[in-house]
């Protein structure tokens, strides 16, 4: 039933786990290296990400280049 306001009411977009199941399979993981490098980021991600954060890094790696910039500010 629909609520005063128009809106569905929450009963109605409930599903019950063996439905959402048979469209929503996880990925199983094929091998230890798949599974470590989605859980742990390479160093340079890492340093990609803490220049992406410091809005002067990343303004200068648009400019000049992320090697470059991150060199200016962290290195």
């Amino acid at each position: 039933p629909k609520e005063p306001s128009g809106s569905l009411s929450a009963d109605n977009i409930k599903i019950r786990k063996e439905v959402a199941n048979a469209f929503v399979k996880r990925k199983k993981r094929s091998s230890p290296y798949e599974w470590y490098f989605e859980y742990y980021k390479s160093p340079m991600e890492q340093m990609h990400e803490r220049c992406e954060n410091y809005p002067p890094c990343d303004y200068l790696s648009d400019q000049v280049g992320f090697a470059l910039a991150y060199n200016r500010f962290f290195g």
